[in-house]
């Protein structure tokens, strides 16, 4: 979500990036091309896995729910405790997963000067990878004896995870600053195709794995190739001559600057604006809070709001919708309908709802129809619950009684996340001087993650508006 930052200007792709020296040293070469799409393809496979690992926690619902009842298909005599870590599991994996986020985000704000990106980048996706070797071995090990601490050993997993996932993310942001437009565009897109790339390698370990466990395995260990793979082509993205160009260039321009206490900028944060540099100043300090903030602050209501509402619903209660014609035993209505209708479909829509800002870009920053449009997603929370949600007694009534309905609710859903989270986040860093374009950058992404936190906890309190409270003691 990190890259979600600018979308392309007037100039063509290969003559844009994010900051430019306005002394002209970085046209004094000749700028070569990028052979083959080389670095582009680097960049949306970084794009990939920086939401990847998250994507594939979330998207193995099948296989947590198997762990949580004893390692059995059927929900088995464990109790209250057990039965409400299966039925509440997405709703705690999403906490455990956006608080250290809001944390490391944080961190990795305070010291973005201070550690070059190089080590944050190898240091968060080798733990990542670390990580998931561990989810992996777990997978062939009998947890049934242990669920509880199987399920405490998880979300810590999911914890360092996700805050090694926030560190990769917004570090390798801050590199791609330095890069034509294009390879933004490529990291906007391989974010939302880690989502669906997950979604389809989950469908595919169904249909042919015989059960749960081969399933998973072959699941996890496509996501552990996966990470080792942003490894190899991240080693291998300074050795193009074209990304050594521009990462050259970074050296003879500002990154993240910084103010001295007596000074301001916030008269000179005007859209399209310079400021004066005598005032920026390279440091490896923090960079100004107080101007950024202040520009920021209505766009930063409007991409939290996006993303509460996103992650209330999506898993905790779109992925226990099920198929109103589950007794038939039909595997679409069993077996294919949650993967394909809730992670595939949703991740997909968003994918294609961030491809769609590269060409429109309406309704501008400052339109009332901007405030709208992220309010109406309200109404994606009653359309939800009244879904055929299972199980359910507080709110028994199921007035969208068809598949077709929780089908177009995620498309719709999927695709007003990604194209209104998208929107605002291009438009967060064109409102302030181009110098503090990418802090503008991590400070948005601050307002999108604190969106994630905050909705992931009331996505607790909304699944149990649903399910009854006795069925904890089933």
């Amino acid at each position: 979500m990190l890259t979600m930052i600018l979308a392309a200007g007037s100039l063509p792709p290969d003559q844009e990036t994010l900051l430019e020296d306005p002394g002209g040293s970085r046209y004094s070469r000749q700028k070569p091309r990028d052979c083959w799409h080389g670095a582009y393809m680097i960049f949306f496979l970084l794009g990939i896995g920086s939401l990847l690992p998250w994507n594939f926690f979330i998207t193995a619902k099948h296989y947590w729910r198997y762990k949580l009842q004893n390692c059995s298909d059927e929900p088995g005599p464990e109790g209250q405790a057990a039965s409400d870590l299966r039925d509440y599991f997405e709703s705690y994996i999403s906490i455990a997963s956006t608080v250290p986020s809001v944390l490391c985000l944080i961190g990795n704000f305070l010291l973005v000067n201070r550690v070059p990106a190089s080590v944050r980048i190898l240091s968060s996706l080798f733990v990542m990878l670390a990580v998931f070797l561990v989810i992996t071995v777990l997978v062939k090990v009998d947890t049934s004896s242990w669920t509880t601490p199987f399920f405490v050993l998880t979300v810590g997993c999911v914890a360092v995870v996700s805050g090694a996932s926030t560190v990769f993310s917004s570090s390798i942001f801050g590199l791609s600053s330095c890069f034509p437009m294009r390879n933004l565009q490529a990291l906007i897109s391989g974010q939302a195709m880690g989502g669906t790339i997950s979604a389809v390698a989950s469908v595919i370990d169904l249909a042919v794995a015989a059960d749960v466990t081969d399933s998973a395995l072959a699941y996890f260990l496509t996501a552990d190739i996966f990470i080792a793979i942003c490894i190899m082509v991240y080693l291998l993205l300074p050795r193009l001559e074209y990304s050594r160009y521009y990462l050259s260039s970074q050296k003879e321009s500002p990154s993240l600057v910084t103010v001295p206490p007596d000074s301001s900028v916030e008269d000179e944060a005007q859209p399209g604006g310079t400021t004066d540099s005598s005032f920026l100043t390279r440091s490896a300090g923090i960079p100004p809070l107080r101007p950024i903030l202040q520009k920021t602050a209505l766009l930063g209501f409007y991409l939290f709001y996006v993303f509460f509402i996103s992650i209330i619903i999506f898993p905790s209660l779109s992925s226990n919708i099920e198929s109103v014609s589950k007794s038939s035993g039909s595997p679409w209505s069993t077996k294919y309908f949650t993967p394909l209708t809730c992670f595939l479909l949703y991740n997909f829509a968003d994918w294609c709802g961030r491809q769609v800002t590269a060409w429109i870009q309406v309704p501008g920053p400052k339109s009332k129809l901007l405030p709208a449009l992220v309010l109406l997603r309200t109404i994606f929370l009653p359309l939800f619950i009244l879904s055929n949600y299972q199980p359910r007694a507080h709110i028994q009534t199921v007035v969208f009684n068809q598949d077709f309905y929780p089908v177009v609710f995620t498309a719709l859903l999927g695709l007003s996340n990604g194209y209104l989270g998208t929107l605002v986040m291009v438009y967060g860093p064109k409102i302030v001087p181009k110098e503090l374009a990418e802090a503008a950058g991590v400070v948005m992404t601050f307002y999108l993650v604190l969106g994630l936190a905050l909705g992931s906890a009331c996505a607790v309190f909304v699944v149990h508006l649903v399910i009854p409270e006795d069925e904890c003691m089933m």
